[in-house]
């Protein structure tokens, strides 16, 4: 009999950690999703990512106040700016997950290379930080409620942003 106890015990354990497991998967596949389909401008993809609401907050780097906003006034401020590169190169690892039911919460690494080719021969603009993601799991699966972005240091032409910028107010 308590053979029996413990294997059923044993069973129930390994079935609760693989769908925690799970879970943790299906979570850092989202974020690592969000990333990979802002480099390639799926802004649709990019989009349904998101809660009906977010609160972004990139105040560390850009000064800006945290705001709440939905993903299209997002994804027009990121599909407005990103084109602009020749390239954008996100790589995000570190990934720790912490689940609760219907919310998570992810942390991770963050690197952004920017590469524009331009007179000065510096053509490359790099971010480096880390991120604090918020989660609710919708029916559709899991969706970004909160982003967070920490900057920690940035390197090489910080001035290509003005240099897109600039070609856009040109353009119009």
């Amino acid at each position: 009999m308590n053979k029996l106890i413990m294997v059923s015990l044993w069973v129930f354990s390994s079935l609760s950690m693989a769908g925690a497991q799970s879970a943790e998967q299906d979570i850092i596949n989202h974020i690592t999703k969000l990333f990979v389909y802002t480099d390639e401008q799926k802004w649709d993809e990019v989009q349904s990512s998101f809660a009906k609401q977010v609160l972004l907050d990139y105040s560390s780097f850009t000064g800006i106040e945290a705001a709440e906003m939905t993903p299209d006034q997002l994804v027009a401020g990121w599909s407005g700016f990103l084109p602009g590169f020749e390239a954008t190169h996100h790589q995000v690892g570190n990934f720790i997950v912490e689940t609760d039911d219907d919310e998570a919460q992810l942390f991770c690494y963050g690197t952004a290379t920017h590469y524009l080719p331009n007179e000065s021969g510096k053509n490359v603009w790099t971010v480096v930080g880390t991120y604090d993601f918020g989660l609710v799991k919708t029916a559709d699966g899991w969706k970004v409620n909160i982003m967070k972005f920490d900057f920690k240091y940035q390197d090489g032409n910080t001035d290509l942003p003005k240099l897109i910028q600039s070609k856009a107010t040109k353009d119009k």
